[in-house]
């Protein structure tokens, strides 16, 4: 019997890690990304490991949610043995204050950075939830990428910390629920830690004028406090393994 995860987010930086730490022949992944890996297919290949990769635009959010509600529908839940979904995507818009963010951006961070992981966790619960009452008591699991920028306020960062906030705060409101159903799933948010990814490439590339903390990402990576994408990664998915998965729904993989 196999595993089933779905990842947002799986064509570069710590979500194309995780898509790779993920393959394996007894999981079906399904990546959704706005290009699709060449090299994360041909390393499935090699490894005879389920793939699906969907090129989706993240900020189309009613038709995602829409499209993985439909592919989980078709599937039959008695061939897994537990069902997990990674929201890992997100947009950085321009580092700059909010008057000044162009108006598209906004729009776009907050749909791709919130709106989608909510939608998409509302298809995943509902059609995993059918699974439930059909008889299938596999584990249902939702893991939320957050950032420490959800939980402390920066200048010129007004977009992504408010997408990373609400993230944390729907995955409070959605733990409450599910623990009111019968083998409701476990939500968590999660902070991943600083990782040298094009993120803060971006941040460190930013106009010192109108990103006060600049200095700050360039002292990080000047310092070596910056992890690794594949680090960060195989940290991440193990806090899925913990068996106090779930109990904090907002929680830090610099948690104890």
């Amino acid at each position: 019997m196999q595993h089933l995860t779905l990842l947002t987010g799986a064509s570069r930086g710590m979500g194309l890690a995780m898509a790779r730490q993920l393959l394996s022949p007894n999981r079906v992944l399904l990546c959704l990304s706005r290009q699709i890996s060449a090299e994360l297919q041909a390393e499935a290949d090699q490894h005879g490991a389920p793939l699906v990769q969907w090129s989706q635009d993240l900020a189309d959010t009613a038709g995602a949610r829409e499209r993985v509600a439909n592919w989980l529908a078709s599937l039959k839940p008695g061939d897994f043995a537990s069902a997990t979904l990674i929201n890992n995507a997100g947009v950085l818009p321009a580092i700059v204050p909010l008057a000044d963010v162009p108006e598209t951006q906004l729009v776009n961070a907050l749909r791709v950075g919130l709106e989608a992981p909510m939608q998409l966790t509302a298809a995943f619960l509902a059609t995993t939830r059918a699974w439930v009452q059909s008889g299938w008591n596999g584990p249902r699991k939702v893991l939320n990428i957050s950032s420490g920028l959800g939980r402390n306020a920066m200048a010129s960062q007004s977009p992504y910390c408010a997408a990373k906030a609400g993230m944390d705060h729907f995955t409070r409101c959605c733990a409450l629920e599910e623990a009111n159903q019968p083998n409701g799933a476990k939500l968590v948010s999660l902070a991943p830690g600083v990782i040298d990814t094009d993120m803060q490439i971006h941040l460190r590339g930013s106009d010192a004028g109108g990103f006060p903390d600049r200095q700050r990402f360039v002292d990080l990576r000047e310092k070596g406090m910056l992890s690794s994408p594949e680090d960060a990664a195989a940290r991440v998915l193990g806090w899925l393994d913990r068996k106090d998965f779930g109990t904090n729904p907002v929680a830090d993989v610099r948690d104890a």
